[in-house]
């Protein structure tokens, strides 16, 4: 049952707008501007699909860049979520006032951009519960109802492999699976290594979550939830 839930999960929510929202289109056009990459748009529309199915009171977002996929969130939820807190984890300062400026124009939704690495914050969280500091907010949110995680090929099976454990109950995690290394390529090459690490990540958690993949153009959601 709790696969088919994930199936369902990703499926398109046709009731939805399918076009892209204006902040999220202009953040677009700047990405271009600035050679940086993003996801395709068939992936951004069933990610805001999924959450509308979802309706998480708690959201991480790991690697949010300029806040393409952010803008799309925040549009959503805005309007139709209920939504408690809403981390936006970026390793640097380099976008930290953009996103700032994005999220003052969605005041309804409670966000809070942290700058850092995810292992690293995770860590820190891990640390934050030991001593007992309650009258502090945690590095990174405990317990998330949903998680998305957009990083590099080369990392994103370690920072994966730590956030599952933020994962609530009847929490989801979602990325986008990497692309496989061509070339003729060593062995110790990071791409190759990264890659690796994604398919013993998948084999591994294939024990303790249920996972789910949905095709896409541009590229295939994968998805967690921890088995009850």
């Amino acid at each position: 049952m709790e696969d088919d839930f994930l199936g369902t999960l990703l499926t398109a929510d046709k009731e939805l707008c399918r076009d892209e929202p204006e902040i999220a289109a202009n953040i677009g056009i700047q990405l271009e501007h600035m050679g940086l990459q993003t996801w395709s748009v068939s992936i951004r529309r069933r990610i805001r699909d999924t959450v509308s199915k979802l309706q998480p009171k708690k959201i991480i977002e790991v690697g949010c860049g300029i806040g393409h996929l952010s803008a799309w969130m925040l549009d959503h939820l805005s309007v139709h979520g209920q939504v408690e807190s809403y981390d936006l984890v970026e390793q640097g300062n380099r976008f930290a006032v953009i996103l700032t400026r994005l999220t003052d124009r969605y005041p309804k939704v409670p966000t809070r951009i942290i700058v850092g690495e995810a292992i690293t914050l995770a860590s820190q969280t891990n640390a934050w519960k030991l001593s007992g500091m309650q009258g502090q907010e945690p590095p990174l949110m405990i317990e998330a109802d949903l998680i998305i995680v957009n990083l590099p090929p080369e990392v994103i099976a370690e920072n994966i492999e730590v956030l599952l454990r933020h994962l609530s109950s009847d929490g989801v995690l979602l990325t986008v699976e990497p692309i496989p290394p061509v070339g003729d390529l060593s062995s110790k090459d990071p791409s190759v290594i990264g890659f690796n690490r994604w398919m013993e990540l998948i084999k591994s958690t294939n024990q303790s979550h249920n996972l789910a993949f949905a095709p896409l153009f541009g590229g295939s959601i994968v998805a967690w939830k921890t088995k009850n």
